[in-house]
């Protein structure tokens, strides 16, 4: 059994017991499990992750220092059930102090738990821990990042991940859906790629933009199959604007910030800014390749070469791939860069290699 350390970039989905002490995790226990029952009758999880000095690459040479939750940008998936007690141990492996807040967790009764540093709880020094404990509630599209200094940790240092909660009723259009994908857009200023601790002020020049990290030519498409409904779970985790167009279809936007619409809008673009989540569905009708990206139309460059940014399509299964001058006909397709495998998984913490980064000494 390989011994663990600190910097191993622990995560546990422990759902019975103690957590176990930092180098000193048995490769056992850093298997999902089925969630435990607590008293109240509710699912109870119990989670563990680091935050990391981590080097990501956006595109081709294009770097950038991170303060990674569990050492990948994305940070970890959290997919739980609205309702279910939900406990999280963070550890600060960085030299600056961090938080998490539970962007649009209601925290009812456990407001000590929002991740405001000098609001509800003091920064987690280095080398420290926290416990988070609350109820996962409302459902719907959540997400999580740090609260401290956000202008640089959430701005321009990757510290963000989608927390998805399940609805104890899902409603019908819910029930039709056959592919979930999330999509989190940001930008990233290269002058302070190397600069951790610095960054993310006013006059700052953003000039790479990405989809989960990763610029086009980096992104993957999205596959499909005519008939298909896909719900896309938009996400602005930076500070910029994003206004995403998507080619050949009519979508709707049936989601906002995790609730659903009365009344759905007829779309084919919609401007996401930060902090929101907007889920739209799109019924696969129109077989062909549809192209996806931000018609703010500088975030489509990488620096000062355009053709790059917040780009990605929509490739519709039968569809010949084969045409040499078509980008993705001759590269190897990577899955569940958009978390649409780990949604499918049981309820836990996902990780996902496609986002690691190397550990910065």
């Amino acid at each position: 059994m390989p011994k663990l350390t600190r910097r191993d970039a622990v995560f546990t989905s422990l759902v019975a017991g103690a957590l176990p002490v930092l180098g000193a995790v048995s490769s056992s226990s850093a298997s999902a499990r089925a969630p435990s029952a607590s008293p109240s009758g509710r699912n109870s999880h119990k989670f563990e992750m680091n935050i990391e000095d981590t080097r990501i690459t956006l595109v081709g040479n294009q770097t950038f220092h991170t303060f990674a939750f569990g050492g990948q940008v994305p940070a970890p998936l959290f997919h739980v059930s609205e309702g279910d007690l939900v406990e999280v141990t963070l550890n600060n492996l960085t030299t600056l102090p961090h938080s998490i807040h539970w962007h649009g967790i209601l925290q009812r009764g456990t407001w000590q738990m929002d991740g405001v540093p000098d609001m509800t709880q003091p920064g987690i020094q280095p080398g420290d821990s926290f416990t988070y404990k609350f109820v996962a509630e409302p459902a719907g599209t959540m997400w999580y990042h740090c609260h401290v200094n956000v202008n640089e940790h959430v701005a321009t240092r990757g510290m963000w991940g989608p927390f998805i909660i399940d609805p104890k009723r899902p409603s019908k259009v819910e029930r039709e859906v056959t592919g979930d994908y999330i999509l989190m857009f940001s930008e990233w200023a290269s002058a302070w790629a190397a600069k951790p601790g610095q960054g993310g002020v006013p006059g700052d020049v953003f000039d790479y933009f990405t989809i989960n990290g990763k610029s086009f030519p980096e992104t993957q498409p999205i596959r499909v199959r005519e008939g298909d409904v896909l719900r896309l779970r938009f996400f602005g985790a930076g500070g910029g604007f994003h206004s995403i167009h998507i080619h050949g279809h009519v979508f709707e936007i049936a989601f906002k910030d995790g609730h659903e619409l009365p009344a759905p809008i007829k779309a084919d673009t919609v401007l996401v800014g930060p902090g929101e989540r907007y889920d739209i569905i799109i019924r696969c009708d129109n077989p062909g390749r549809w192209m996806i990206h931000d018609h703010i139309d500088h975030h489509t460059m990488n620096g000062h070469t355009p053709h790059g940014g917040v780009m990605t399509v929509i490739e519709y299964d039968g569809i010949p791939r084969d045409q040499s001058w078509y980008h993705w006909g001759h590269k190897e397709f990577v899955p569940d860069f958009y978390y649409e495998q780990s949604l499918k998984k049981p309820h836990g913490i996902h990780t996902n290699p496609n986002f690691k980064g190397v550990p910065v000494a």
